[in-house]
């Protein structure tokens, strides 16, 4: 190990820094030292992953750089104090729901919290709504893995839950006929991935099914499990379903610190309280090796990696009717499948995701060099496509890890810690499959402690949401009839109406901000982007809540959109 070491700190001296340091903790190596960009301190981590340590603890620092701390929420009481808990999740994005999900069959207790107002606030919400077929993850990793299975698992889980889900299949595409030659590479990929049904599109057949891509691509390899779904809308389903199978969801509580003994989490600080719980499931995404940090546990470091994503009017959403996204042979080596062009469940094109370094892990502003360079690239796909398609634009924040790969394991050196950290993508289309996992090292953890027992009355099933512009006219008529509510269209865009926005207000979970509303019912998603209906679902949250409208925010803590009244 000792030589080990020395050989990468030599290493990173010659090529990062002479002033980069390596020690050694327990199975992992730590990094310290000072550096002066960012990108110093990204690629020394890149230089040390995979060189036979479990991970790599980065903690080296830029000059002068300033990172700011991690947000937290407004509110400061006693509500969780003293709470006892057979498991505690720490993190409400998709994973964290889904886990909640999967251990809700079980007659424990399970409480879920989230520094953030409203669920799916990050990653979950921020990302392109692919279900990804697992080509491009390496095979034998974790990644490839778990796609794969969760991919499969969609289909059943959708219906249980009522979300909206469509596998329109994915078309890597061939700009010129020598990249045809990577046929035999690529479908032995998908083989050791064990991805199925995939196959070759000529040129012709991809007219038929692409009329408007650029013409001069050549042909295609066709997934035909690749699949869109609303990642937010997955995740509050996830979680109302878990709620209604007896999981306790605390949101605007964010973990402080935690204490240990005899090698186990005895309590969780928090800014409620302080929680007991027999298990916790670290599943904080870009904080998880804070987390780790906290329980005496940190054996990787969480680097955040920038994507951006363009979103086009639906008036431009008859151009695409699948997934696309052009062949390269550099793309198993970069930190970004390349991006692409992806029709979304909702009827969009979205464009994007790009890819880069950055030291900010709540930074959700977009550059616009960046974003301009991703767009010029892959909008030249569809010719017809104009930069006056887009509606709006959007940046979120990826979990990586220098391993590059999903860490999901109970911890080695704490009883009743398990991890799930490092979910970048695929990490959406893993999502099932992973809180199976979870579910199996939860409870092998708990059963410990106590007896588990799976509960006679778990409901699998969760009612889908109401949305009028999709239903029959006759069924429309129907409920207008049966509440003038629904008749009254507050975003002309979307074609929502105030009975929708009631809905999502009075749901399980009540959605209460600008925001909050938009994910669920779509109200000021659309090409005005709430010019029009923001102050008609402000009146509404006002008439619906204990809100005034000064009070309502866009995101919660101080979004405030209103600054006081003047009349």
């Amino acid at each position: 190990m000792k030589k080990r070491r020395e050989k990468i700190q030599k290493e990173l001296q010659n090529s990062v820094s002479k002033t980069i340091e390596c020690n050694e903790w327990r199975s992992s190596i730590i990094l310290e030292g000072t550096v002066d960009c960012w990108d110093d301190v990204v690629n020394a981590g890149k230089v040390a992953a995979n060189k036979g340590y479990k991970g790599v603890v980065n903690r080296i620092e830029v000059k002068n750089l300033k990172i700011p701390k991690i947000s937290q929420p407004l509110i400061s009481d006693n509500s969780l104090d003293k709470t006892s808990t057979d498991v505690l999740i720490i993190g409400g994005g998709i994973i964290g729901c889904a886990i909640a999900r999967e251990l809700a069959k079980w007659d424990i207790s399970i409480l879920l919290v989230d520094k953030e107002d409203d669920l799916a606030m990050h990653t979950s919400s921020r990302n392109n709504g692919i279900i990804h077929p697992g080509l491009a993850a390496s095979p034998k990793s974790k990644k490839a893995y778990y796609n794969v299975k969760g991919n499969a698992i969609y289909t059943k889980v959708t219906k249980e839950l009522g979300v909206a889900f469509k596998r329109s299949g994915s078309y890597v595409l061939f700009e010129k006929k020598w990249m045809q030659f990577a046929l035999p590479l690529i479908k032995r990929r998908a083989k050791q991935n064990k991805i199925e049904g995939a196959f070759y599109v000529s040129k012709k057949e991809l007219r038929e099914k692409e009329p408007c891509l650029d013409p001069s691509i050549e042909g295609a390899l066709y997934f035909p499990s690749t699949a869109t779904l609303s990642p937010y809308k997955m995740t509050i389903a996830y979680a109302e379903n878990a709620i209604a199978n007896g999981v306790v969801l605390s949101l605007n509580t964010i973990v402080l610190g935690m204490k240990n003994e005899k090698e186990e989490v005895v309590s969780v600080k928090t800014n409620r309280g302080t929680i007991y719980p027999k298990v916790v499931i670290n599943a904080a995404g870009v904080y998880a090796d804070k987390i780790a940090d906290m329980a005496d546990d940190q054996f990787f470091t969480i680097h955040p990696r920038k994507g951006e994503v363009a979103l086009m009017d639906k008036k431009a959403g008859y151009l695409l009717n699948s997934i696309v996204g052009k062949f390269n042979l550099g793309h198993s080596k970069c930190i970004t499948k390349g991006g692409g062009l992806v029709k979304t469940i909702e009827g969009n094109i979205l464009i994007g995701p790009n890819a880069y370094e950055q030291p900010y892990r709540e930074d959700f502003t977009t550059d616009r060099e960046s974003f301009e360079m991703m767009v010029d690239k892959l909008i030249k796909t569809i010719p017809k496509l104009s930069h006056s398609n887009i509606i709006t634009y959007m940046a979120g924040i990826r979990a990586a890890t220098y391993e590059e790969d999903f860490i999901i394991e109970k911890s080695e050196y704490v009883k009743n810690l398990v991890h799930v950290a490092g979910i970048q993508s695929p990490g959406l289309a893993s999502a099932p499959a992973i809180a199976e996992e979870i579910e199996k090292l939860a409870l092998k953890s708990l059963s410990t402690r106590k007896a588990v027992k799976r509960k006679a009355n778990w409901n699998p099933k969760r009612e889908k949401d109401r949305q009028l512009n999709i239903t029959s006219l006759e069924e429309r008529k129907t409920v207008v009839y049966n509440n003038s509510d629904y008749g009254e269209i507050v975003c002309r865009c979307e074609e929502v109406s105030k009975g929708e926005v009631i809905d999502a207000i009075n749901a399980t979970i009540s959605a209460k901000t600008i925001d909050a509303i938009k994910r669920r019912t779509r109200a000021g998603a659309g090409r005005c982007q709430g010019g029009f209906c923001t102050p008609i679902v402000m009146k509404i949250i006002e008439e619906n809540t204990d809100l005034k409208m000064t009070e309502i925010t866009k995101k919660g803590k101080n979004s405030i959109i209103l600054k006081k009244e003047t009349k």
